[in-house]
Formats: C-alpha cells, structure tokens, sequence
C-alpha cells in the first residue's frame, strides 16, 4: 500500500476546475489534472484492500460494481504514490486502451465500488488515472505500436466508438490488417460528436487516433457501410468483420403536437454543435441562442444539453427529471448502499454552471410532460406537464398540477432503444428489441463471420464496458481466424 494511514491523514481531493463564470465563455475543457504531488498525495490514501471491490466489474441491474476492464487499481495507486509514473503507465494501459477517455468522461464505478466508500470519502482513483495518461503522453511515453509480424489476413470493423476503437487496437497488436469504417468525417464515434468538448477536448481524441494510424490502423471516414459501401464488398476483401455502430436509435416522446418545428432530439443537437466547432457544417440548424429550452430527461445528455445551450447563450433552461428530488445528504455510520452509489442529490457540471448564471438549478423534478404547446403555424412555443408522485404502486400523476412551461427550443434526452438498422438490415444480422444478436462468449451473430460488440450488442452502456467488450471481441475473432487457418 501506499502511506500508512494516508487515507485518514488525507482528505478526497477533486480535480482543478476553471471558474463557473469564466468557462461558460468558451468550449475548452474546463477540468485539469493534479499536479504530480497532487496524484501522489491521494494515491497514498489507497488502502490496497484485501478485497479491491474497485477492480471487480460486475453488473448489478443498471448499474455496475467497479470496473469492468479490470485495472489494477491499487497497483498504480501505490506506483503513483512513489511518483514512478513511467511504471504506472505501463500497469494502466496492460487493461486499458484508453485511459485518455475514461479518466475524462467515466462516471467511475470503480470509486463507488472502493471499500473506503463505506464510511468515508474513496480514493480519487478516476483523477489518478487521468493524471498518468497525461503525464505519459507530456514525456512521450506513448507510442505507435507496430507489431512485429504482419498476418496475411484482414479484419473490417464498422464504427469508431470506444469499442471499435478498442478491437482495432487489440487485433493490430495481434498483428491483423485492420480497417476501420466512420460514417462521420471524423473517427471517434460518441467520443467525437456526442460528448461536448468542454468534457472531452476533441483533440485528445485525434491525439489517439493519430497514433493508432501511426501503428498500421487504417480508418475510413465519410464512409457508411450499406451506403457507400456494400457487405458484398466487405466479404470478400475481409475474413471477419465487427460491428461497433453504437445505441443511437435514440427514444421518442411520441405525444400532441410532436411534429412541431423546435423539437429535437438531444443527441441531434450536440452532434450538430460539435460539427461547428470542428467547422464541418458553418450554420448549425439547431441553435439555443436567445432561447427558453426545455430539456425533457435527466440524464447525462441532458446536463451536457445544458451546459451547451449555456455556452450558446440561452434565454432559460429547464431540464426535466420524472423522479422526486433525492435528498442532500444521508446521515450514515456505514454506507448500506455500497458497493453502488448512494441515491443523494448531486450537482452536475452543467448544473453549477447554470446556478453560478441565474441563482438557481435548472432542474424540475417530479415532471410528466403531457403535450407540446405548438402554434398555428407550426412552432413549439412551451410544453404542458403534470407533477408526478411516488407511491406503494409506482408513479402517479397529482390531480390538478397541469402547468405550462415556456419554450423554443425541446430537446429529447431520454435515452436510447438500440443501435440503427442500416447496418444490420444490410448484413441479414439477426436483431433482437433493437440490439444485434451476439453471443456472449464468443461475439458472433447469426453470420459465422460477422460479430458485434458495444452498445450495438448490450444496449446503451458506459464507456468502460464498450472498451471491455471490444478487447474480448478481438480476442474472438483472433480465435475464429487462427481457426480456420489451422484447419
């Protein structure tokens, strides 16, 4: 372990964050490392447990217990405690591909999952780890890997979301030829075009792609399987082929007056808005500038949905949340909802934005939107709702609380019901609730050579499993190949 007691000499200590007031003028990333004592100093809080729940990856409903890639979390804790960050980094990437994303944009099961979280404060294990992926790439120890041996045979893989990603990364090692199909002008998948920058600067992401190019990754954008380019093509120029395409099949809210102009989804929204900033589209058609939005779920979508339209500078924001307000904190000796996160009322980043602007957070909670509000001509100008409360028999609605809520602007953000159908009608992929058919072992569809993994296999996901499915599916299809060339 790291220092003796350090986790009661030590308090939890959070990364660095620009101002509320100074961020909300640009789109640059707005959190930053620890400094290097800074990382030392809360790897020494690690106990290195007996039991590292941290590392165990397991899922649990909704929800996950530690993290499913399995790091060695204590290890580069106690190695980063004695600032031998070069060692570090090797330990990290043997069950991480990409540290760079997860250390920016998971929501970290794992320091749920820390044994400390029972009755304290858990080691900031996401912050340690972006601190040794940065200081591996500012000392250059990051580098292209070109394997030493190239097979003869080829491996296609449709989509460039971190599974994608993933898989290319893995088999390229294995020494495959590995082309990468985008139907976006930029690799990256999610990465790229549904996180915002101020979470995920887009040139980490080219940082990586870059590399991956560098060690023989071939990527094909501006390119849609079924569209540009034909499964007859990819059979006979590949022996395997991986579908990566994501959960972006995103959920409707089919209710009076939903063909009104100013209704969109959510996603469509941050795409459009991460493609100007690129300067791939010059005039997004969807703009919150001047606006009152309204913002129909509760999720992550939705707070960054916010602190977009807050960069845009909206009139008003309010964000929809169907359930009741947890409360602000639980009085507790020991956590009984561990290993899983306590049900306590936080404050997302878009949501202290938002405060830090008007005074107060944008969030409603307990709203049922009933109808869009949709003049003659067409456009949205606010949405009905009702107050919804909890009972012995779920949700119901309370009488007599119908209100009107302002808007020119709705955004969908309630999640996603499964990946596209394009690819998989292309293929004769056999889908199922509007996910691909795959094993759970060996990734394979109903097409002996075609597998699937990510969300496009398990539905909406965390960046963490997408990794982790995209290094077992790599390891099936090298098993597949290595196979039929022995036989």
């Amino acid at each position: 372990m790291g220092e003796f007691k350090g986790f009661m000499n030590y308090d939890k200590q959070q990364l660095h964050e620009l101002s509320l007031v100074e961020r909300l003028k640009h789109h640059d990333a707005f959190q930053q490392r620890f400094t290097k004592d800074e990382a030392a100093q809360q790897g020494a809080r690690c106990m290195d447990c007996g039991t590292p729940f941290c590392q165990t990856g397991e899922p649990f409903g909704k929800e996950t217990i530690g993290c499913p890639i399995g790091n060695y979390i204590p290890e580069w804790n106690d190695l980063v405690y004695r600032q031998d960050f070069k060692t570090a980094y090797e330990r990290l990437s043997k069950t991480n591909n990409f540290p760079e994303f997860t250390g920016r944009v998971c929501p970290a099961p794992c320091e749920q999952s820390c044994v400390m979280k029972i009755n304290r404060e858990s080691v900031a294990i996401k912050g340690i780890e972006r601190t040794i992926i940065d200081e591996a790439y500012e000392n250059g120890w990051v580098q292209p890997t070109i394997p030493k041996h190239r097979r003869d045979e080829s491996v296609a893989i449709v989509g460039s979301g971190p599974a994608g990603l993933t898989a290319a990364d893995e088999l390229n090692k294995l020494g495959y030829n590995v082309t990468v199909y985008e139907r976006a002008h930029e690799a990256g998948g999610l990465l790229m075009y549904g996180i915002p920058n101020m979470k995920l600067d887009k040139d980490v992401i080219r940082r990586r792609i870059d590399i991956m190019q560098q060690s023989g990754i071939r990527f094909e954008t501006d390119t849609e399987v079924g569209v540009d380019i034909s499964r007859e093509a990819l059979n006979e120029a590949y022996d395997a082929i991986i579908l990566c395409t994501g959960s972006q099949n995103a959920r409707d809210l089919p209710l009076e007056g939903r063909m009104g102009f100013g209704i969109h989804f959510a996603m469509d929204y941050l795409t459009e808005q991460t493609q100007y900033l690129n300067g791939e589209i010059k005039v997004p058609s969807i703009s919150a500038e001047g606006k009152n939005v309204v913002v129909i779920g509760a999720g992550d979508t939705g707070a960054d949905c916010v602190a977009t339209a807050l960069r845009e500078n909206c009139k008003s924001i309010v964000q929809f949340n169907k359930y009741t307000k947890q409360p602000e904190a639980i009085e507790f000796d020991e956590n009984t909802y561990w290993p899983l996160a306590m049900p306590v009322f936080k404050m997302d980043y878009a949501h202290k934005e938002y405060e830090s602007k008007f005074g107060f957070e944008p969030r409603a909670y307990g709203v049922q939107t009933m109808r869009y509000d949709v003049d003659r001509v067409g456009n949205v100008k606010g949405v009905y709702t009702q107050i919804l409360e909890e009972t012995d028999e779920g949700m119901v609605v309370v009488d007599g609380t119908e209100r009107h809520w302002p808007a020119d602007l709705v955004l969908l953000s309630i999640g996603f019901i499964g990946t596209e159908t394009t690819v998989p009608h292309a293929f004769n992929i056999q889908t199922e609730r509007n996910k691909i058919v795959a094993d759970n072992k060996d990734f394979r569809t109903n097409q002996p050579h075609i597998f699937a993994a990510g969300d496009a296999r398990r539905g909406q996901s965390l960046v963490v499993w997408a990794i982790q499915e995209g290094r077992a599916v790599a390891n099936a299809v090298d098993e597949y190949i290595s196979e039929k060339t022995f036989v």
